[in-house]
């Protein structure tokens, strides 16, 4: 006798040959240097406008103090990626570790180091640092690189001063505040709570590519989207789709005003001002890629500035072409128009 056909039982066949991505999204833990930090919105974006959804993504975006931290918990394998700075592919090859950048989200640091306003007649360069006190957010963080790359372009070393981890935000106002740094570096919009109250003044910019070539002689390709080479080498399809995600919020960055952006964000996130933080992010808005690919001769100059001060980079031998890539940014660009 025949069997009827039972369109249920065809589904649940259907169910179990198909793969489970069809019908729940992959999870994946994102750690964040600092998600307050205007140099790592676009992570807290992509979530906003709904982009890592898109690509059928769970994406849990956990908060860390500072870059450093972050590239632990990758190093940990307690986190799948990271929206950090660029130069701590370099730093981790030169100690024998492989993490590399996917997408680059920006092509300066969009960095300020600040000096509090009753010194700063006496600190007017980074020669001026000597036997000072230099805020970072924490050590071994890419704001202390910037702040001993800045000192040996000056031809201080590492002992004519000191440096503090002191995170960003309300710790690193109550630190310049308090007097227990001199000058530090930070990012919007905690310079702007220090600039509006008169408290601090600039003396490096680096939220430019103009103002970084200046500082730094050459292109400084910062915050970027970076994952663990094998982990990559495991789970490119799931790498890609993070990619497609972070591109397209690039791309939506590069025709949106900062006003439009900051409606975007989380109240939590204007630090209490949303004049003050639109007009950061108006004057750093230009520090970020719209397509996500790395600038020309940007891994060539983050090398050579830390090997002027890393004792860990110096005289290794680093292979710049496994520290990032273009390959899943590029295919990105091509799914964004195929998919218009």
């Amino acid at each position: 006798m025949r069997t009827p056909f039972n369109p249920s039982s065809l589904l649940a066949l259907l169910l179990t040959c198909l793969p489970l991505a069809s019908y729940s999204a992959d999870k994946l833990v994102l750690a964040v240097g600092g998600m307050e930090k205007q140099i790592y919105l676009p992570a807290k974006l992509c979530e906003q406008l709904g982009f890592f959804k898109e690509q059928n993504l769970d994406v849990e975006l956990i908060n860390t103090r500072a870059g450093v931290e972050a590239e632990n918990e990758l190093i940990a394998s307690e986190v799948q990626a990271v929206v950090g700075f660029y130069d701590h592919t370099i730093d981790m090859q030169s100690k024998g570790k492989s993490i590399i950048s996917i997408v680059q989200l920006s092509r300066a640091p969009g960095e300020v180091e600040l000096v509090s306003s009753k010194l700063a007649g006496e600190i007017r360069s980074a020669a001026d640092f000597k036997s000072r006190t230099l805020g970072v957010t924490g050590i071994g963080s890419s704001t202390d690189f910037l702040t001993q790359a800045l000192a040996a372009r000056a031809k201080l070393k590492a002992g004519d001063y000191s440096t503090l981890g002191v995170g960003a935000g309300n710790t690193f106002v109550a630190a310049i505040k308090q007097g227990k740094i001199d000058a530090g570096m930070t990012t919007e919009p905690t310079v702007q709570q220090l600039l509006s109250t008169g408290e601090a003044k600039i003396l490096f910019d680096l939220r430019s590519p103009e103002g970084t070539q200046a500082a730094l002689g050459g292109p400084y390709p910062a915050a970027s989207l970076y994952v663990s080479s094998a982990w990559l080498a495991q789970n490119k399809p799931l790498a890609q789709r993070l990619a497609n995600a972070f591109v397209k919020t690039l791309g939506w960055m590069s025709t949106h005003s900062a006003a439009e952006i900051a409606d975007k964000m989380p109240k939590e996130y204007w630090a209490g001002n949303k004049e003050l933080y639109v007009k950061g992010l108006a004057e750093g808005k230009i520090q970020f890629t719209a397509d996500g690919r790395m600038p020309a001769k940007g891994p060539e100059t983050v090398l050579q500035v830390m090997s002027s001060f890393s004792k860990s980079v110096m005289g290794k031998s680093i292979d710049l072409n496994k520290t990032y890539t273009l390959e899943l940014v590029d295919a990105a660009a091509s799914h964004l128009k195929t998919v218009k």
